[in-house]
């Protein structure tokens, strides 16, 4: 139990590597996630994330010693996928299909329960002083990533919107939290339709501009003439 996990610096140094570390960690986040969707933050206690995960309440508090700092681990690993998908919509070729994966990533393939967790976290976020703190510095994260690259895409010449730019990823957080919201309470919510169907209305917002192909390796530096000479959408 927790005097054995305690004493594992001196005795058991193997289950100390950083790789086993992390994994027991992920696991423990895994089921509290499940444990907070199902029955949200309130209900759920540490000794149902302990049942959940099959370890010891010892091996739960080595890691996490209370419910918010669960959240706190949750949004952690979330914001840092979510900034990895972002640096590769950056970097995608064709912005507009790019987009699209990233949409029926969230809201087709990863499991509907996470869309739930989401919400009861934003919920929870307007009780939980420490939970708000957590969940607007995630909510300000992914704003301000889409702001720089929407920022970033205008300069190169990539897209054109008539909205400023803040406001622009602003708008795009709005649809997003739709999106999720649709998805954990209709139960006839279909992303395979609703992710394409949205998407429409984003690239009416963002307005790309078509891009020749030969001005596409320097987009930084032909910008003037990506937007004025393009045949390829």
């Amino acid at each position: 139990g927790r005097a054995r996990l305690k004493g594992e610096g001196e005795g058991a140094m193997p289950k100390l590597k950083p790789a086993v570390q992390q994994a027991r960690r992920e696991h423990i986040l895994d089921a509290a996630e499940q444990c907070f969707a199902r029955a949200g933050f309130h209900r759920t206690t540490m000794q149902d994330i302990c049942r959940e995960a099959g370890v010891s309440p010892g091996a739960v508090y080595v890691y996490f010693d209370t419910k918010e700092a669960l959240i706190a681990g949750i949004c952690g690993r979330d914001r840092n996928a979510f900034a990895e998908r972002l640096a590769a919509l950056a970097a995608a070729p064709d912005f507009l299909k790019a987009l699209r994966e990233l949409g029926e990533h969230y809201f087709v393939h990863e499991p509907a329960y996470k869309n739930l967790l989401c919400i009861e976290i934003g919920v929870e976020s307007t009780r939980n002083p420490r939970v708000g703190e957590i969940h607007r510095g995630v909510d300000e994260f992914i704003v301000s990533g889409f702001e720089k690259l929407f920022q970033r895409m205008t300069d190169e010449g990539r897209i054109a919107p008539d909205l400023e730019i803040p406001t622009l990823a602003r708008v795009f957080s709005t649809i997003g939290d739709g999106l999720f919201w649709r998805r954990a309470v209709d139960p006839t919510f279909d992303g395979r339709v609703l992710v394409p169907a949205t998407l429409q209305v984003l690239a009416g917002l963002l307005k790309p501009v078509p891009q020749d192909e030969t001005e596409m390796p320097q987009p930084k530096t032909e910008t003037i003439a990506a937007q004025s000479n393009g045949d390829r959408s």
